[in-house]
């Protein structure tokens, strides 16, 4: 049974997640249901990263198990088709071997998450970023996110409901950058790392913009990383500025043979 990555970007607003649920609209649920429209299911497909409720994705990737071959252009073509009208696109379908894995053959996961500065309410970006109404300082939030950067227990940025064995994880990469953005000025927080826990990167952004709104100093979020403590988390921002932007792969499964 031929396996195929899917490579896939999606507005999250109207779904519950990227994971198939009950009597709820889902991402894989909308995929599923088209490949169904391509050969007879039912079809389980397994994605890089489960995606939460308003999460966005530009760089999902996904894999499927088929009984046809197809052209990995065709594929996505026809797929597209029948997403319609749903906000999801495949961006691209490759044919992979039969053991590769979505999930556990990621190397690296990269989120960003964009937060707009404006006291006026967002329109054109409207569920597309988190909007605050005053200025942030910037270098006060690289300075706390500096602590945050290598390997530690993250209890205190997890969800109390997150499921993964372990709160240590090894985060490789928090930038954060000041953008000229279409609507207004942007900060960007891109974050990378092989995993992250559920919630975390929400947790983290909702933490800095605490510092950099002046209510937390940087060695506040050195102490409430080091209480490994669901409690000395700061707010928990909305999901709707978050993206799931890329994964990493041994060898890039859509690159041109």
């Amino acid at each position: 049974m031929p396996r195929y990555a899917l490579k896939v970007e999606y507005h999250g607003a109207p779904f519950a997640g990227w994971q198939r649920q009950k009597d709820v609209p889902s991402v894989q649920g909308a995929i599923e249901d088209a490949l169904a429209r391509l050969e007879p299911g039912p079809h389980t497909i397994a994605a890089a990263g489960r995606t939460d409720a308003g999460v966005h994705a530009t760089g999902q990737v996904a894999h499927c198990d088929l009984e046809k071959n197809w052209d990995g252009f065709r594929l996505s073509e026809a797929l597209n088709h029948h997403l319609k009208p749903n906000p999801v696109a495949i961006l691209a379908a490759a044919p992979v071997e039969d053991d590769w894995h979505a999930r556990f053959s990621a190397l690296e996961r990269r989120y960003r998450f964009r937060l707009l500065m404006r006291r006026a309410p967002a329109t054109h970006d409207a569920g597309l970023v988190w909007r605050v109404q005053r200025p942030l300082d910037v270098e006060a939030m690289r300075a706390a996110a500096a602590h945050l950067i290598g390997r530690h227990d993250f209890t205190t940025f997890r969800s109390s409901i997150c499921q993964a064995a372990s709160p240590v994880k090894t985060l490789d990469v928090l930038e954060i950058d000041a953008v000229d953005g279409s609507s207004g000025p942007e900060i960007h927080f891109n974050l990378r790392a092989r995993s992250f826990l559920h919630n975390q990167v929400r947790s983290i952004v909702g933490t800095l913009e605490r510092v950099g709104a002046g209510g937390w100093t940087p060695e506040d979020v050195r102490e409430a990383l080091a209480a490994a403590d669901r409690a000395a988390c700061g707010p928990v921002c909305p999901p709707e500025g978050l993206y799931l932007t890329g994964v990493r792969y041994p060898s890039d499964p859509f690159a041109a043979p």
